[in-house]
C-alpha cells in the first residue's frame, strides 16, 4: 500500500501542462479513492484532493464554488459511478462525464449563493433608514434566508410568535408597523388565513 501511495503521490506532485486541470481533479479524486489506504476517511481526502487540484490548476488560495461540497451533496449518485467505475473495465469516460457535470452543478449553485448575498445586502442597505425592533429585525432576517420564495403558506401572526417569542398583540402591532413601513406585503386573502410576504428591493 505504501508503494501506491507514493506512487499516487508522484503522480500528483508531477507537471500538469499536458493534462486539463479539471480532468486531472476528476484522475485524482478517482485515483485516490480507488487505492483507499485508509480504513476511514478516504472519500473527505479524495473530496479534498480533488480541491487542491483545482486550486493548483487555477493558482488561487481561495475559489467561490466547492467540489468537495458538491460531491458530497449529491452522494447517492457519487457511490453509484464510483462503483460502476471502478468494477468496470478501466474504462473511465463515465466517471470523467460525471465530475464534470458535477463540477458545473457546483459552480451554478455557487452563483445562486452569490446572487443571494448581493440581495440580502441591497435589502438591508434599503432599510438601513428604516427603525425596525429586534423582534421585526429577527423576522427579516428569517424571511430573508429563505430567499424571494419566503416562507410556506407566508408569515403568519402565529409564525411571527413562534419565532420572536412574543404575544399575539405585539406581533400583530410589528406586522401591521412593517406593512405600513414598506417592508411587508399582505398576500392575497385574509381574516385568520392572513399572511405576508417580504417585498424585495426592485419589487
Amino acid at each position: 500500500m505504501g508503494k501506491e501511495v507514493t506512487a499516487f503521490l508522484s503522480w500528483f506532485n508531477s507537471p500538469t501542462e499536458r493534462i486539463d486541470g479539471i480532468i486531472r481533479a476528476a484522475q485524482a479524486h478517482l485515483y485516490f479513492v480507488t487505492i483507499h489506504p485508509f480504513e476511514d476517511g478516504n472519500g473527505r481526502i479524495a473530496r479534498a484532493v480533488s480541491d487542491l487540484a483545482l486550486a493548483r490548476d487555477e493558482k488561487k488560495n481561495r475559489r467561490l464554488y466547492s467540489i468537495s461540497a458538491q460531491i458530497l451533496s449529491e452522494r447517492a449518485e457519487y457511490y453509484d459511478i464510483l462503483e460502476k467505475t471502478q468494477r468496470g473495465n478501466g474504462d473511465i469516460t463515465q466517471w470523467l462525464i460525471w465530475f464534470l457535470e458535477c463540477m458545473l452543478r457546483a459552480l451554478r449553485a455557487a452563483c445562486t449563493q452569490v446572487e443571494y448575498a448581493g440581495e440580502k445586502a441591497r435589502l438591508w442597505e434599503s432599510l438601513s433608514n428604516v427603525f425596525l425592533n429586534s423582534r421585526q429585525k429577527k423576522i427579516i432576517n428569517k424571511l430573508s434566508e429563505s430567499s424571494r420564495s419566503g416562507f410556506k403558506g407566508g408569515l403568519t401572526n402565529s409564525k411571527y410568535r413562534r419565532m420572536a417569542k412574543t404575544t399575539r398583540e405585539t406581533a400583530k402591532r410589528d406586522l401591521t408597523d412593517l406593512v405600513t413601513k414598506g417592508v411587508l406585503g399582505k398576500n392575497p386573502g385574509g381574516g385568520r388565513s392572513t399572511s405576508y410576504r417580504l417585498v424585495w428591493p426592485g419589487q
